[in-house]
């Protein structure tokens, strides 16, 4: 039998889970690992690897570059193993499952159909249903999940579309956010888009793209697709529908509302960025870092938005939502009031409403003071949640039921 090295399986596990995949592989190799400070995440678009600090996940501090890391780590691979890859290297080293106690708790489902990202199922009550469907169109193609509730007997209902952040899926982002729990009791249809890796390898929407910020071609289309669909097959009410995103699924949120105004009656933009930020990859980077600059688009009137940032999100800067909030609406002759409060759980907030004659909210934008790059009152089901603030769900829905498209 083949000797295998003394290796530390808690450790491989507790670095696997947390997304630290070529520390794991180095681990299981035999390899030592560099110290925390040494350790750099590969650069992504959005959420970047991440480390959990009291309820609220938030970016690292900077540090060296992916390429000098990967110059630091001459003689080594230079790319990143996948999860696949590391799960597979786990399965090679232990063949029972038996060998590895607990592996399975809290990983990540490589499938992404039945499982978060962190490993918890999506309960569903009786009489509800949480389906898979797929979407084509001449931009391509996107599996979606769609909730229906208990209550559902043919009504023409309100639709809420979910777009998910960088590395997760419907499931982990339905766990995160709690808006199926939020459907079955108030009675509307969610929709969750998915992202493939094969059209961002960190799953993000990508929405520092030109093509992708435009009416009638890639994923605008495609996100705008499953949202019609959806009201077809459930009759629901064409109306009554909604788009709310986290990080680049709230950049992605904000193009649907300048792209597809006639669509979509309100949106809500979590810790993302305004349409038009940028049009690349290094722009991205510089409108994170609030380097961009974003003129507000002359073709429509906007549309109601509400808008919750963390004023310590160090990886999509705070001045991205008050660009969000700002630009959503630049026409529109609204009041204004300023509020002060505190969550249940101890987190204090600005909220900043601008209303219409009639005293009905058009805008609003939540600064979450001491919050990081996480769903607001979100649930640790789910990733990038920080179940301290409140609670973005309940609050969006909110804002979206006292808004109704009106029928072009």
């Amino acid at each position: 039998m083949k000797a295998f090295p003394k290796i530390d399986m808690a450790e491989v596990t507790r670095l696997t889970r947390a997304g630290q995949l070529s520390e794991a592989m180095a681990l299981l190799q035999g390899q030592s690992v560099p110290p925390a400070s040494d350790v750099v995440a590969g650069e992504t678009i959005d959420m970047v690897a991440p480390a959990f600090h009291g309820g609220a996940w938030t970016a690292p501090a900077a540090g060296p570059t992916a390429t000098d890391h990967a110059a630091h780590s001459a003689g080594q691979a230079s790319a990143r193993p996948g999860l696949a890859e590391t799960i597979r290297a786990l399965r090679e080293r232990f063949p029972k499952m038996g060998d590895m106690p607990d592996f399975g708790k809290g990983m990540p489902d490589i499938g992404g159909g039945t499982r978060s990202s962190r490993g918890a199922r999506v309960e569903v009550p009786a009489g509800a249903r949480f389906e898979e469907r797929s979407f084509a169109n001449a931009a391509g193609s996107r599996t979606y999940k769609v909730y229906v509730p208990s209550g559902y007997e043919g009504q023409a209902l309100p639709v809420v579309i979910m777009l998910h952040g960088c590395t997760q899926n419907p499931d982990d982002f339905a766990l995160g956010t709690g808006m199926n729990a939020l459907a079955e009791e108030q009675t509307f249809i969610v929709a969750y888009p998915g992202q493939p890796q094969s059209a961002n390898m960190q799953k993000c929407w990508n929405w520092f793209n030109a093509g992708d910020q435009q009416r009638g071609s890639g994923e605008p289309s495609l996100i705008s697709g499953i949202a019609l669909e959806v009201v077809r097959e459930f009759s629901a009410d064409p109306n009554r529908v909604y788009a709310a995103g986290l990080s680049a699924g709230g950049a992605a949120a904000a193009i649907m509302a300048a792209t597809y105004p006639d669509v979509f009656a309100a949106v809500g933009v979590h810790s993302g960025l305004p349409c038009g930020a940028a049009t690349d990859m290094p722009g991205a980077f510089a409108a994170m870092n609030g380097g961009g600059t974003v003129k507000a688009r002359k073709d429509g009137p906007g549309i109601p938005t509400i808008v919750f940032h963390g004023d310590a999100d160090k990886t999509v800067k705070p001045i991205n939502g008050e660009q969000v909030f700002a630009l959503a609406m630049p026409n529109a002759a609204l009041s204004q009031a300023v509020n002060q409060g505190e969550s249940a759980k101890g987190m204090a907030f600005t909220r900043t409403v601008r209303a219409d004659d009639a005293g009905r909210p058009m805008l609003e934008h939540w600064a979450l003071h001491g919050a990081g790059h996480a769903w607001s009152g979100g649930s640790r089901d789910g990733s990038y949640t920080d179940p301290r603030g409140p609670d973005a769900s309940r609050e969006m829905v909110r804002f979206f039921m006292m808004h109704t498209k009106i029928p072009s």
